[in-house]
């Protein structure tokens, strides 16, 4: 088969498979449409909120795999170094304007983090204890995402060997990082404003 159609199926797959709203189906599972609720937004945290701890964690664990998984597959699979990288970034892309729900999506943290995990596993680790230490200090599920978030964004600049040790350890690896990481603060704009106001919502 050609490689440029190889390359295709590889990137509407890798679109489609983010692109699934696992938010909004574990929701409806449980009666509700988050879209409806809370932030109205189809992430975990929201599903968390307003639907119930197991039911969050259940949607950021399909948000996360769906990141990982097909990263994975590139990896193994795809036969050209560049290719995790673009199944990576088409990922989160379904997840933040999926074609299932009028390109409206999540934040894309969770898929973000699986695609990472897949790419630079330390590194993101570290950037996960990060979240895990600003959460349960402050309480704010968002406040620990924009504080991982500018960490991976600073950090994977710095050659650290304990930090970065995936075999990634390149222009277009750290570019991609810190352009996600930038966007993923971005879309946390809202959140920021609430934060800054005392509006925002305390995890527990």
């Amino acid at each position: 088969m050609d490689k440029a159609v190889v390359w295709t199926i590889w990137a509407v797959g890798a679109y489609l498979v983010g692109s699934i709203p696992f938010g909004f189906l574990v929701g409806k599972m449980r009666g509700k449409d988050v879209r409806t609720l809370g932030s109205k937004n189809i992430g975990a945290t929201n599903v968390y909120r307003t639907v119930g701890k197991p039911w969050g964690i259940l949607a950021f664990a399909c948000d996360f795999l769906k990141g990982l998984l097909p990263t994975l597959a590139a990896q193994k699979w795809g036969g050209a170094d560049w290719l995790p990288l673009m199944v990576g970034i088409l990922t989160v892309a379904g997840h933040m304007w999926t074609c299932f729900m009028k390109f409206k999506g999540g934040k894309g943290i969770a898929t973000g983090f699986g695609m990472l995990v897949a790419l630079t596993p330390v590194l993101v680790l570290t950037a996960f204890g990060v979240w895990i230490a600003v959460m349960l200090v402050s309480h704010y599920v968002s406040l620990g995402s924009i504080a991982a978030a500018a960490f991976l964004m600073v950090a994977v600049w710095f050659p650290c060997g304990f930090l970065r040790c995936s075999g990634y350890h390149d222009l277009p690896l750290c570019m991609l990082v810190s352009a996600l990481c930038a966007f993923a603060i971005w879309k946390h704009r809202a959140n920021m404003v609430r934060l800054l106001s005392h509006a925002e919502s305390k995890i527990y």
